[in-house]
């Protein structure tokens, strides 16, 4: 049977308990693809300006790609809302048996939104092309891997952060395993009173053109750079290269090097390993594909997965932002320790690069006397009690913690501690050791995010400094590529092999559009995702640098003087300034510069012939300012009180 792209959306009333199926625009899928495009569309579209994230009017949608199931590397999905976090445009992906299962069972569907609150908890089953809403019965407060063990079928599911509206709560899936982590798409499941999502289907039948598609791009993916240092050490090796160019944020940012990498690196990670993950995947079912058909024989050849590790919560997959944000972070060398830290977050479903920002600035807090509470730097115990209680939200500093350390620091009258960007906490990469990591969480379009883009991995190895123009390009071109792959839905690692963008691909399941620039529509769904922040509010100052990791220094040079030595140190009293600071004004330039490359006005919004020339002026509405700040612009970016609620 010939392959069809899917090209229909399955609309999901939770508030009227209604299941609806409608075609997407054909003239949206020839602009925005699928994935983040689609999802982004539809977003700005029915999500009106200053909507509370937690409102029943927010919507949640499941994205899956034209290519899903298709593509070499791990079938993927997106989770698309609006942030309970940062008030922005959020969209978060995941891998793994789940998004596997949803592309079987949602048939001629791309993407399931999600819209209203159900009147009690319950769970959405998708199957057979429809869906069908049930009670969750008594899965309500279960964590995340009990809710998947008690479902039949693959399950993304909400675990008690989702329940109780943290708001970095994740969605997990493949019993925890894989989240649709940053940035808090959780927290809507859960003020939605969806608990889970059951999917229910095979893989599609692979067209003999993909076949040898999969094939020819499996081997350039081998020979890539990525590929090899993924069959090598997986993603746990970030955490040795980030310590080695002195960028690995240190006890809550105080440090720039940690003694203890070593214990928690890529050589400890194998050591405690008891297997790799590709080991463990099940086959679902699916076309013979010359492999079990399942998400096992979709990987990328070459890539085992990371690695697996047994603490005493259970056997669990660590991932670099474990090792660096729970382990260097809070200053913990202890990898199983670490990787137990891991474990809690997966179990109660919470991003753990903002629950170590959150754990890190109560160490930071106590340790300065602002709060009056008994943790500090290398205490893994209580860092587990405090996750466990910004989950249960019953003590004002955890209901603070809960909302982001920006709340907590509003509430406990603080200055920034932790460094964020539109109010999510910055990963682990310290743009102090790259300054170009500072544009790109920065101009991030969910907030401080490393997978938007990552120059470090280049601006590392340059001989010389690069000039603002330079850093800005280098930061546009991995956005808008990240655009075009995220509208496809590719593995994040097998998309090293899409030297044409995935043209050929689309090309070879006979879609009627023209799909020869590719990287135009990454611009342009970059561009839509920045009309819809704009329209929230979100202008220059919100592209901001953190305070804490700014410095009146008059060079790199200056900034680099401090090589990070003197991060081995065990004293808790070094400042920021310690470990250097990025060029205010240097930052000021490189801005500058990236709005001019993207066609966006000084203040950060996109310009009427940049809106024009990538076709979004049909789409823009009287909601969204272009061109400038006008008179009524909000000074700060929307952002919802939820102190009392």
């Amino acid at each position: 049977m010939e392959y069809r792209a899917p090209n229909r959306l399955l609309r999901v009333d939770l508030s009227a308990e209604t299941v609806e199926s409608e075609a997407i625009p054909d003239e949206w899928l020839g602009r925005y693809v699928g994935g983040k495009g689609i999802g982004a569309r539809y977003l700005y579209e029915e999500v009106e300006a200053g909507t509370d994230p937690l409102s029943p009017k927010n919507c949640l949608l499941f994205c899956l790609g034209p290519l899903s199931g298709l593509t070499l590397g791990e079938p993927r999905y997106a989770a698309i809302t609006k942030s309970p976090l940062t008030n922005t445009f959020l969209d978060s992906y995941s891998g793994g048996r789940f998004p596997a299962a949803l592309a079987g069972a949602l048939g001629s569907h791309m993407a399931v939104s999600v819209y209203g609150r159900a009147d009690r908890p319950v769970v959405l089953t998708v199957e057979d092309g429809s869906a069908s809403i049930e009670p969750a019965g008594d899965l309500w407060g279960a964590n995340t891997i009990a809710t998947d063990d008690a479902l039949n079928g693959e399950v993304a599911c909400i675990g008690p952060a989702g329940e109780t509206g943290v708001t970095y709560a994740t969605i997990a899936s493949d019993g925890a395993e894989h989240h649709a982590g940053r940035g808090g798409a959780g927290a809507v499941m859960g003020a939605k009173n969806l608990k889970a999502v059951v999917a229910r289907g095979a893989l599609p039948e692979i067209p003999p053109e993909i076949v040898d598609l999969r094939e020819a791009y499996g081997a350039k993916y081998e020979e890539s750079d990525v590929g090899r240092w993924r069959a090598a050490s997986g993603v746990l090796e970030t955490v040795d290269f980030a310590d080695e160019v002195g960028a690995l944020s240190t006890r809550g940012w105080q440090h720039r090097r940690f003694e203890g990498a070593e214990e928690i690196g890529i050589e400890a990670v194998r050591e405690a390993a008891t297997g790799r993950e590709r080991a463990r995947v099940s086959d679902i079912g699916g076309a013979d594909t010359g492999g079990s058909g399942g998400p096992e024989s979709k990987r990328a050849p070459g890539d085992p997965g990371d690695f697996r590790v047994g603490t005493d919560a259970g056997e669990s997959v660590p991932r670099g932002a474990t090792a660096m944000s729970l382990g260097a972070g809070l200053g913990i060398d202890d990898f199983e320790a670490v990787a137990a830290l891991g474990e809690t977050c997966n179990r109660l479903g919470m991003d753990l690069i903002s629950a170590g920002a959150a754990v890190a600035w109560t160490m930071r807090a106590a340790e300065t006397g602002v709060i009056d509470y008994d943790l500090a730097f290398g205490d893994p115990a209580g860092a587990e009690e405090l996750l466990i209680e910004i989950t249960a939200r019953d003590a004002p500093l955890a209901d603070a913690l809960a909302e982001g350390v920006d709340v907590a620091g509003e509430r406990f009258g603080t200055e920034e501690l932790i460094p964020t960007v539109k109010r999510m906490e910055l990963p682990s990469y310290d743009p102090r050791g790259a300054p170009s990591m500072a544009l790109a969480y920065a101009t991030s379009d969910r907030g401080a995010c490393h997978r938007r883009a990552l120059p470090i991995e280049e601006e590392a190895f340059a001989v010389d400094a690069w000039t603002p123009t330079e850093t800005a390009r280098v930061v546009i071109a991995e956005q808008d590529l990240r655009s075009v792959l995220w509208c496809l839905i590719v593995d994040d690692f097998a998309g090293a092999a899409f030297d044409d963008l995935g043209a050929a691909w689309l090309n070879a399941i006979g879609l009627s559009h023209d799909f020869s620039d590719l990287r135009t529509v990454g611009e342009r769904v970059w561009t839509l995702t920045r009309l819809f922040n704009v329209r929230e509010g979100f202008a220059r100052a919100e592209d901001s640098l953190p305070p804490s990791l700014a410095a009146a220094v008059s060079s790199r040079a200056d900034t680099e003087a401090d090589d990070g030595d003197s991060d081995d140190s065990d004293d808790p009293d070094t400042d920021a300034a310690a470990v250097g600071g990025i060029d205010v004004e240097e930052f000021a330039a490189t801005l500058d510069a990236y709005y001019a490359l993207r066609g966006w006005s000084d203040g950060g919004f996109p310009t009427e012939e940049t809106i024009e020339r990538l076709d979004l002026d049909e789409v823009v509405d009287a909601d969204t300012p272009i061109d400038d700040q006008p008179d009524d612009y909000p000074t700060t970016a929307r952002a919802t009180d939820r102190s009392e609620t």
